[in-house]
Order: C-alpha cells, then sequence, then structure tokens
C-alpha cells in the first residue's frame, strides 16, 4: 500500500538496524525503505527500533539472534511478485518490496502480514475488487511474471499437457514447505497417476536455464511420457495451455490460479488454503473460501510497496503496469539488436539511446540482404524497404522543431505501414480498431492522460506564444501545412496545397472568422509551404502556440494535420480533405476519400489509447530508460527535453541557412 506521503514526509522514521550488506549497497533497496518510513542504520537496535533480515537469506540468522536478544520486532524484507525484466542475480534493481512485520509470506509456520488480510480483511470494496480484475487482465495481456523478459516469439506445445513446476534446490519457499527432492518425485509420480496417458511437462525454474541454481529434477525422472520444457516462454500461454498444474510452492502455482486452474499443491504457499486449491498439506487455520479477485487484491494492491523510479515515489500496482509494459516492449523489440537504415547522422546517437539499450544498432546505408537483427528504416526513406521496421515521430514530440534537430522523446515503430500513409495498412489503424472496445481501467487511463495534456496545455512541439485575442464569431482553425510531407503526398487527392485548402475552408464558411496558422517549421523557413493568406483569412496566426489556439476555436479545418488530433482531444469538431490517422472512425466528418478498411467506431479514448498509450515509444530525457507515456508528459510539462548537443545546434543554423527542403526529424 502506499503511505500517505504528506504523513510519512513529517512523521519520524522508524529505525532499522541491519546486518546484510544488500540493505547498504543496494541503491533501490535502500530508496524503498527509506520511503516507506525507515531509517537504515549499523549497530545495535533499542526500544522502538525495528532489525530487518533478507527474507530467509543466509544472513537472517544474525538479524533474528540480535532480535531475540534485545526484544525488537523484525521486519522481513522480499522482492514483490512483480520484480523486474530480469532476476536480481542479473543486477536489476527491483520495483517492488514486500515488508512483512509477522513473518514471511512463504513460510506457514506463523501468519504473515499476508495471510492475516487474507484472512480477515473483509476484501469486498467494489473499487477494489474492479482494480483487481482490471490489473489481471493486464499482466496476462503484457505477459509478466515476477521476472517478464520472455520470448514472445516462442509458442506453447499443443494444448492438453500437464504441467509440473520445478523449484530451485535451497529455495526459501520450498525449504520451509518442510520439502526435498523425494516430495517432488512424489509430485510427479500424483500428476502420471492422475492424469493417464497424458503429457507431463516438467517447467524449469528461470534461475535453473541460466544456469544459477540447480532444480529438484534431474534428466533421470524423464520418460516417454515426461519431457522438460525449459524455454522462455510466457507462463500464461504456456498456463492456458495446460490440463492440470502441479506445484510445491511456486509463484506459477499462484499465477495458474489467476488463469483459472486449481493446482495442486504439495506445499504451503500463502496462495494455498483458500478454496482455490488443491491442498496436499493443508494449513488448518486458513478457512476462508476467496475469489480470484479477493486473492489477487490481497496479494497485488495491498501486500506490496511499490516504488516508481521515474517520479521517485512509492506508488500503486498500476503504476508498476505501465513502467513494465514501457520495458517490456522496448526489451522485446530491442533485445536482438538492430540495422538501421535512412538515418542522419545527427540522430544516430539518439537512436542509438533508444533503441540500442539491449543490443546495439548498426548503421547501414541499405537493408542488409541477411542479417540476424531485424531491420529499421526511417519511415520517409522505407520504399525499397521490404519487411523493415518503419520508425517516426511520435505525437508528443518535443520542445521544439523536429526540423530544428531537437531530438524526440517518442517515436512509433511500425511492422506493417506507417501512419501516416493511407495507402496501406498499418499497425496504428489496427490498434485503432482493436480499441474500439475498452475495459473500464483503459478509457480511465486514457481520460486521464488526455485531462494531463489538457490542464498542461501540450502538444506535439510544444512552442510558441499564447494566442492573440480571436475576433468574434464562428471561428474555424486552418492549420498550414509542409506542403510535400508525405501525409499530404500520400493521404489527399483533391486538395493538396495551404492554399487550396484556405479557399475550400471559405468558400464552404463565407461567414466565419478564419484563423490561419503556418506551419512551424515552414515559419522557420526549413520546409515548402508559404503562402500570402491574407486575403482569404481573418486572421494569420504566427509562433503561437497551437494548444492555446484550440481553447479559443469552434472548428479545424485541414489536411492532414496532427493539429486535427490535437482539436478532437478538445471536443472541437474537425473537418478533413484528406485521410490522416484519425479519418474515417466516426470522430470527423470527412469530405475526402478514406480507407473503406477503417470500418470501427472507436470512442474518443479508444482512439486516444491506441494513438498515444499503444503505438508510440517514449524516452524519459532524465533517466534515459524507456518510460510510460505519462512520464514523457511531465517531463514535457516541466520543460525537458532530450538534449540536442552543440553538434545539432549548428546543423541547425546551417540547415536555416540554406533553407534546405530535406527530410529530417518532421
Amino acid at each position: 500500500m502506499v503511505p500517505d506521503p504528506d504523513s510519512a514526509a513529517g512523521a519520524e522514521r522508524t529505525r532499522l538496524f541491519v546486518y546484510n550488506g544488500g540493505f547498504l549497497t543496494q541503491k533501490r533497496l535502500r530508496r524503498i525503505l527509506t520511503l516507506a518510513g525507515y531509517d537504515i542504520r549499523l549497530g545495535l537496535p533499542k526500544d522502538g527500533d525495528c532489525v530487518g533480515i533478507w527474507g530467509n537469506s543466509p544472513t537472517a540468522y544474525r538479524g533474528l539472534r540480535i532480535a531475540e536478544k534485545h526484544r525488537a520486532p523484525v521486519l522481513r524484507v522480499e522482492d514483490a511478485f512483480l520484480r523486474s525484466l530480469h532476476p536480481g542475480r542479473a543486477g536489476e534493481p527491483p520495483l517492488g518490496l514486500l515488508l512483512d512485520r509477522s513473518g514471511p509470506h512463504f513460510d506457514a509456520a506463523e501468519p504473515s502480514d499476508l495471510e492475516k488480510l487474507l484472512n480477515t480483511d473483509p476484501l469486498d470494496d467494489t473499487a477494489l475488487l474492479n482494480r483487481a480484475r482490471a490489473a489481471m487482465e493486464r499482466v496476462r495481456e503484457l505477459h509478466l511474471s515476477k521476472y517478464s523478459a520472455f520470448d514472445l516469439d516462442l509458442v506453447a506445445p499443443d494444448p492438453g499437457y500437464v504441467l509440473v513446476i520445478d523449484q530451485t534446490v535451497g529455495d526459501a519457499a520450498v525449504t520451509a514447505s518442510g520439502a526435498d527432492r523425494a516430495r517432488f518425485l512424489e509430485m510427479l509420480v500424483v500428476a502420471q497417476e492422475e492424469n493417464p496417458g497424458a503429457r507431463i511437462l516438467i517447467k524449469t525454474h528461470p534461475e535453473t536455464m541460466a544456469g544459477h541454481r540447480q532444480g529438484h529434477f534431474t534428466d533421470q525422472d524423464l520418460s516417454d511420457r515426461v519431457t522438460w520444457f525449459d524455454k522462455s516462454i510466457s507462463p500464461w500461454p504456456l498456463l492456458e495451455g495446460a490440463v492440470a498444474v502441479y506445484t510445491l510452492s511456486s509463484q506459477l502455482g499462484f499465477e495458474a490460479i489467476l488463469v483459472g486452474h486449481k493446482p495442486r499443491v504439495f506445499g504451503q504457499p500463502f496462495y494455498a488454503g483458500w478454496g482455490l486449491t488443491q491442498d496436499e498439506f493443508p494449513v488448518q487455520r486458513r478457512q476462508r473460501n476467496l475469489t480470484r479477485a479477493q486473492l489477487f487484491a490481497a496479494a497485488m494492491l495491498l501486500y506490496p510497496t511499490w516504488y516508481d523510479p521515474f517520479r521517485d515515489q512509492l506508488c500503486e500496482l498500476e503504476t508498476v503496469l505501465d513502467i513494465l509494459e514501457a520495458q517490456t516492449r522496448a526489451w522485446q523489440q530491442d533485445r536482438h539488436g538492430w540495422t538501421a537504415a535512412g538515418m542522419r547522422l545527427w540522430k544516430r546517437r539518439h537512436m542509438q539511446q533508444i533503441f540500442g539499450r539491449h543490443g546495439k544498432l548498426r548503421f547501414t546505408a541499405t537493408q542488409p540482404d541477411a542479417s540476424d537483427r531485424p531491420h529499421m528504416v526511417w519511415a520517409s526513406q522505407a520504399r525499397d524497404s521490404e519487411g523493415a521496421v518503419r520508425v517516426e515521430d511520435g505525437f508528443l514530440r518535443s520542445r521544439g522543431l523536429g526540423a530544428a534537430l531537437v531530438p524526440p522523446l517518442s517515436l512509433v515503430t511500425d511492422e506493417i505501414g506507417i501512419y501516416y500513409d493511407p495507402t496501406k495498412p498499418s499497425q496504428l489503424e489496427n490498434l485503432i480498431s482493436e480499441r474500439a472496445t475498452l475495459r473500464p481501467d483503459q478509457e480511465l487511463r486514457a481520460e486521464r492522460l488526455v485531462e494531463s495534456l489538457l490542464a498542461d496545455g501540450l502538444s506535439k512541439y510544444n512552442m510558441g506564444q499564447s494566442a492573440p485575442v480571436l475576433p468574434h464569431g464562428h471561428r474555424i482553425l486552418v492549420p498550414g501545412q509542409v506542403e510535400d510531407d508525405a501525409s499530404i503526398l500520400l493521404g489527399t487527392n483533391t486538395v493538396r496545397s495551404n492554399l487550396d485548402l484556405l479557399k475550400t475552408a471559405r468558400e464552404a464558411n463565407p461567414d466565419a472568422i478564419l484563423i490561419y496558422k503556418p506551419h512551424p517549421d515552414v515559419e522557420a523557413g526549413l520546409r515548402d509551404g508559404q503562402i500570402d493568406a491574407e486575403s482569404l483569412a481573418d486572421l494569420v496566426v504566427t509562433r503561437t502556440d497551437p494548444a492555446s489556439l484550440l481553447t479559443q476555436v469552434d472548428e479545424v479545418w485541414t489536411m492532414t494535420s496532427l493539429l486535427g488530433f490535437e482539436a478532437l482531444l478538445r471536443e472541437v469538431k474537425v473537418t478533413t480533405l484528406g485521410a490522416p490517422f484519425y479519418a474515417g472512425w466516426g470522430l470527423t466528418t470527412d469530405l475526402d476519400a478514406v480507407p473503406v478498411r477503417r470500418g470501427a467506431r472507436p470512442s474518443l479514448m479508444g482512439l486516444v489509447h491506441a494513438t498515444l498509450i499503444d503505438y508510440p515509444r517514449y524516452f524519459d530525457p532524465i533517466t534515459r530508460q524507456p518510460c510510460p507515456v505519462e512520464v514523457a508528459v511531465e517531463r514535457l510539462a516541466l520543460g525537458y527535453s532530450a538534449p540536442s548537443g552543440p553538434f545539432n545546434r549548428f546543423l541547425s543554423k546551417l540547415q536555416g541557412a540554406f533553407a534546405t527542403h530535406a527530410h529530417l526529424w518532421r
């Protein structure tokens, strides 16, 4: 649970005496404990102090002895059930901790704080259980587990198998259940007896696969029916394909419950005894029957202490899910490294920062004939790149122009096409269609995102001065565009210039107040599209922040400008004379042809979720990590942007001097 930050800030921290070096050397561990109200100390505890130990680690006995001698309470610290991409042995810090003042959650010898929650908390709050159901869905759809670096290209075996879950020798949860190899062999025998003729898969522990620790099963336990399953696959499709699950105390048993199994349990883990498992060794004091949502609510929402590294504060589970969503997506896409073409020299350092964390980018002039790496290409250079992933700026880009060589905080990757080209399908179109139906949690996230954007007045480039006072009347904003922009060349049929756009808007609205806003790249002399708008527009606004304009207008008429999407966010009526990505879904008045494949009818929040949450990748300029959209929005609101460096500034000035029309950052 997240403590009240105001009360925590003013409250005196509990002194926590530790005797394990990890409490001192692991910065993230220290930070979470500090935010949770503990002051880590060395020495001996006094009245009111606490002793901290790490689970049942080899050093835990030191703290237990001192706590007993000085009659000090013990705080048992463990990793949370959603920890990180990789195991702690790989050096990755946790996103949450389990802080228990009663006992280890994995040891049924005495009730833990988690068991007390499960036994005594009403767990009947509608809002809490709705959060639990939504989070359960997200954990499954994002393929999250304690460690979440899974190869999603791997597929589960054909359904119909029995899953027997191995654990590592010396695991504290195994020891606490009084189990050894004989217990695991008994479990394997029972699995075969209760499922005659079925295939038996022994699921290997991740640390066994990595060579860190030995499991309980060996090759001697295999047979014609019994085989290893040691692939780094997501547990969710693996569990969904099983007809039965057998475990001693693995977290996979908990996840099996969430899938809908009633696993056979040969130990005494926290999730046993609540009517959701078949228990070989029941814990007699656990007599309550719970639903899956209640079990999840206690174990994942109420019990852990979650941490947000971007804001350096404790948080709720939902924020951790947002973080893991960004991290797992980046790892999935980047883990093999990339080859990259169509990237100008000034872009490459920033591209390496965003896409090269797990495997470096190799920049090439053209697409390699053969490579063990996926290939990406800047979308405008992708004409002859078959099978390449197209890359383009995102819709919440930066504070400053791309044509001025300001690096972006968001990029989109598209394996099908690219969002501004309506002549072909794109991944964004698929995402918009999928978001025609939203869960309540998805709707709420999109609504909160829009509220933040409007409150902070954010748009794509976030530059320009406040809008002047506009003339009275029915105000229509007509945004100019770069006339050789690919979205116009590919996405319009009749109106293809700024002048024709203004003429069409005037002819259709002779009595309206037309406000023309030139594109900032055109104003800066960096791209084509300059026109004399004075004769058609009632007002020409230059160097103006579009967000401040949109709050004062009644309509937007555009060819394909992103301003049309930003107008929709502000509930401003939009008329399109081209086929931008947001046209054709029933949210705009479309005067040009739009693809017939855009037949879905998402709500505005569905469009927002697909466009701003699902499609782009975001980069935090402070931590230099992949981040959720909400973090990028906060950084932009506070004025942060990715550093451009002196080389970029020099190129920008040179570009302005020669008024080049090259396609740079769009």
